[in-house]
């Protein structure tokens, strides 16, 4: 069997703890909680809406939130769905004001675009040099008919933290929603609901150790007579999300939030190791650029661009799982636009490395990870980039 290449693509998805993968498989079979959640009639209902509604805390507690906040989704793709399409359906308008960023998940720009081609008024904020969005790029965008305004906690390719608290209540202080997609920060970074001026935060399972298929949304006090569903059929989940539950992935992904509680500090500090013991062993590659805000930033994700030299990165794929970009982007081979949003070029772009570290993260994958990298840098320059006499 080959050698698998070194993991660090834990921004794209993570692998499912053992204690998580165990929960799940005692839900699967006869003598696990097998049985529908909905079917309140009989004990193996009732034992599966017991196991739906423990998860439903275990992830309420992580982010400071109520268990009745909590609504299920297959995924923060539909939860940024949900809380964008939900909005603008629960206005009772065909036209209003979104603010949103250029750097946001193609979940949510994607589906502002939806929203701006349906006949509603989308403003598309430019990130600053450091790859924040601030404050006062939302005050100046905010209208009279702003109805929302959706941004993320943390960038999924730079890693880096925009300033919820104050846009949250220049926000609050307008009278709109605010969004914020949070895949990236839930269990990287403190976050408590209860004191954050936050409306609608989406969440997945798979980025956080848990397993993929699974997501959940928050709805605040303020957002939960705005907010219209979008998918019909039984009124699941409030009426705001209709469909059997899936219960093993659902106390998976409570497993594994409850997981990321226990060893918050442990793990931040263990990343913060890995990220650090990286950048000094990379520190002497000439024209190596790290992208993105250094001082508000989660440690798990870096982003570096090879400015200058050469740098080959079929040898570093030889050796790495990495990607370049966000997965959305590496399907459709495309530049990265929140590269571009940042002012690289689409040349800049393509020798540029998102690397992700996680909880399976060892020192000795990061030493291999830097000869790798360094490596890839020593190739031997082309024939025809040789100047001729």
């Amino acid at each position: 069997m080959d050698k698998r290449p070194l993991y660090f693509d834990y921004a794209a998805t993570t692998p499912a703890d053992p204690r998580v993968i165990q929960v799940m498989v005692d839900c699967l079979s006869f003598e696990g909680n097998f049985g529908n959640p909905a079917s309140s009639s009989h004990v193996f209902g009732r034992q599966a809406r017991a196991v739906v509604e423990q998860a439903r805390a275990q992830v309420a507690r992580l982010v400071g939130a109520m268990p009745s906040q909590i609504v299920w989704t297959s995924g923060a793709t539909e939860s940024n769905n949900l809380a964008l399409k939900g909005v603008a359906s629960g206005s009772g308008l065909t036209r209003g004001h979104i603010i949103t960023s250029q750097i946001e998940h193609k979940a949510v720009l994607d589906t502002a675009l939806f929203l701006q081609q349906s006949g509603f008024d989308v403003t598309w904020l430019k990130p600053d040099v450091n790859g924040l969005i601030s404050v006062q790029h939302v005050r100046d965008a905010l209208r009279e008919d702003t109805l929302l305004v959706s941004l993320m906690l943390v960038n999924n390719e730079l890693g880096t933290v925009n300033d919820i608290q104050s846009i949250g209540q220049q926000v609050r202080e307008h009278g709109a929603l605010f969004h914020v997609d949070a895949a990236q920060g839930a269990g990287k970074m403190a976050i408590d609901l209860s004191r954050l001026p936050v409306d609608l935060m989406s969440f997945s399972g798979h980025k956080i150790y848990g397993p993929k298929g699974i997501g959940a949304l928050y709805v605040g006090p303020r957002a939960q007579d705005r907010l219209h569903a979008q998918m019909h059929g039984g009124g699941h989940e409030l009426g705001l999300r209709s469909g059997t539950l899936a219960t093993h992935q659902i106390a998976g992904m409570g497993a594994a939030f409850e997981l990321a509680e226990q060893q918050f500090s442990e793990e931040l500090a263990h990343i913060c190791r890995l990220r650090e013991r990286l950048l000094d062993q990379l520190a002497g590659i000439a024209g190596l650029r790290c992208n993105g805000c250094q001082t508000h930033r989660i440690p798990h994700t870096l982003s570096l661009t090879f400015v200058e030299g050469n740098f080959d990165s079929a040898v570093l794929a030889a050796d790495v799982a990495y990607s370049a970009t966000s997965a959305c982007n590496s399907a459709s081979h495309a530049p990265s636009h929140v590269l571009l949003a940042l002012g690289l070029s689409a040349e800049e772009a393509s020798r540029t490395l998102r690397l992700s570290f996680g909880r399976f993260t060892s020192e000795e994958d990061v030493d291999a990870l830097a000869s790798a990298i360094h490596a890839a840098t020593q190739v031997a320059t082309p024939f025809w980039a040789v100047a001729q006499p």
